[in-house]
């Protein structure tokens, strides 16, 4: 039996993991600004506990970890799910959007992590999930801001896996694509009101095809799911974990990018060395 602790687990992702979760027998920590979601959408039950959490408040996230040792002991797996997205060019966002965003998807994440990790460390095992994104491999029109954070959270788990895997803890960035939930929704995506003519080509391209696409994605969010559930189980997992195949197709097309980039301006890479002494 493991323990969970989700957040954003009113919807969404974090929703479909708790329910599976649960259904497997393991024990759960939902959080969610609003818990209440949660006890709604699952009812009572002895291996759920609902937790009020906004990811923001860095002390109310080692309040909530408290909460969980308290209930069940222990934390085995962390699910960083909380996030939300921003769409518009980069010039559109302002700086308050910009920070509000780092605000959750990052720092928020920095936050609940250092709650949990001295409980993990005494164990000397864990799993930490974090959610990125195919934005966190490659960036993209309307979505730089959002990419940006995701890029972020792709180097912290980097970093963190070096840091934690000789304490058996194992950090992973889920990387999804496009997936059929309401991602693309006003309660999961914030819009830039600002729109500059002359982005329309690029940026206002994506504010379009974003409306076309909405609840028409690819993904399956519910494989997605078991696949998480059964992915804390595999023995020396991977520091990311590509998942859809709009993610791997655009990440062997940055390779193949990434590549020619490299066959065209490798001696200009290497001619910054210091000239070795012969």
């Amino acid at each position: 039996m493991h323990t969970w602790f989700i957040t954003g687990a009113s919807r969404g992702f974090g929703a479909l993991i708790v329910e599976k979760a649960l259904a497997k027998g393991d024990q759960v920590v939902a959080t969610a600004r609003n818990p209440k979601a949660i006890v709604d959408r699952f009812g009572a039950h002895a291996n759920l506990l609902a937790v009020a959490l906004d990811v923001t408040d860095e002390a109310r996230a080692h309040q909530a970890v408290k909460e969980a040792i308290a209930r069940f002991g222990r934390i085995d797996v962390l699910v960083n799910n909380a996030g939300y997205g921003l769409l518009g060019a980069v010039e559109e966002a302002s700086g308050a959007d910009v920070e509000a965003l780092y605000r959750t998807n990052v720092f928020g994440l920095l936050s609940v992590t250092r709650a949990v990790l001295p409980h993990m460390r005494r164990q000397r095992s864990g799993r930490i999930l974090n959610f990125s994104s195919i934005g966190g491999y490659r960036g993209g029109s309307g979505f730089g801001v959002y990419c940006s954070t995701k890029f972020a959270v792709e180097g912290l788990t980097e970093a963190l896996a070096d840091e934690l895997r000789p304490l058996g803890i194992y950090p992973t960035a889920i990387e999804p694509g496009y997936f059929r939930t309401d991602f693309l929704d006003s309660t999961s995506l914030s819009v830039s009101p600002i729109e500059i003519s002359d982005y329309a080509e690029t940026a206002g391209a994506v504010r379009s095809k974003a409306r076309e696409i909405s609840h028409n994605q690819p993904g399956n969010p519910d494989k997605l799911a078991e696949v998480v559930i059964s992915f804390i189980d595999a023995k020396d997992p991977p520091v990311r974990l590509p998942l859809g195949s709009d993610t791997v197709a655009a990440i062997e097309a940055k390779h193949a990018s990434d590549r020619e980039l490299l066959a065209q301006w490798r001696q200009v890479s290497v001619s910054t060395d210091f000239q070795q002494a012969r």
